[in-house]
């Protein structure tokens, strides 16, 4: 029935193309022009729904699950990433302070070090000071010891040249001895 209602309308559309109308403004055909939008539209309700659409959700399903991955995948990585850097800090304060521990065990060698030639050079210095000492001491006691004999040979010489006389030694060192006393 409705091949023949179809067709009846076809024929009709033919007799007014006929007559100049434009069959889809022509009241005439109203009704077959329904039943075949009724009929497109649902084969393509038909099509979407069972064909197209599955498939764009499918599509839609599997972007979706790929992008959680990723965003999975991004938060992992982001994560190892942070132990990274946490991991990498703490190698670098370690890193700084094992610098800082071997430069100050440099510097208290350095000091440690130091310390001992000084020591070495004050007690080197302080050595020698003590010899030179002894020395001035051994050197002013011969020249004092000299000294009274020198001073003995020239009482000696005055006396002769004064007196014309000679004194004997032991009465020369006693009168030295004694005038070297009264002046200490």
């Amino acid at each position: 029935m409705l091949v023949t209602a179809a067709h009846a309308a076809t024929e009709q559309a033919a007799e007014h193309a006929a007559e100049g109308n434009f069959p889809p403004f022509d009241s005439s055909t109203f009704a077959s022009q329904l039943l075949w939008l009724a009929i497109t539209f649902g084969l393509f309700y038909l099509f979407m729904s069972r064909v197209v659409l599955p498939r764009i959700g499918s599509i839609l399903e599997t972007r979706r699950d790929r992008i959680a991955q990723d965003l999975n995948e991004a938060s992992r990585l982001k994560e190892e990433a942070d132990q990274a850097f946490a991991a990498y800090e703490q190698e670098l304060a370690d890193a700084k302070s094992k610098a800082h521990e071997i430069a100050q065990a440099a510097r208290d060698a350095a000091k440690s070090d130091a310390d001992d030639e000084r020591a070495k050079v004050e007690a080197d210095v302080a050595g020698k000071l003590e010899k030179a000492e002894a020395e001035i001491a051994a050197v002013k006691k011969k020249a004092l010891a000299e000294v009274g004999a020198i001073a003995a040979d020239t009482t000696a010489a005055i006396v002769s040249q004064l007196i014309g006389g000679t004194v004997t030694k032991a009465k020369l060192n006693a009168a030295v001895k004694a005038a070297a006393e009264g002046r200490d």
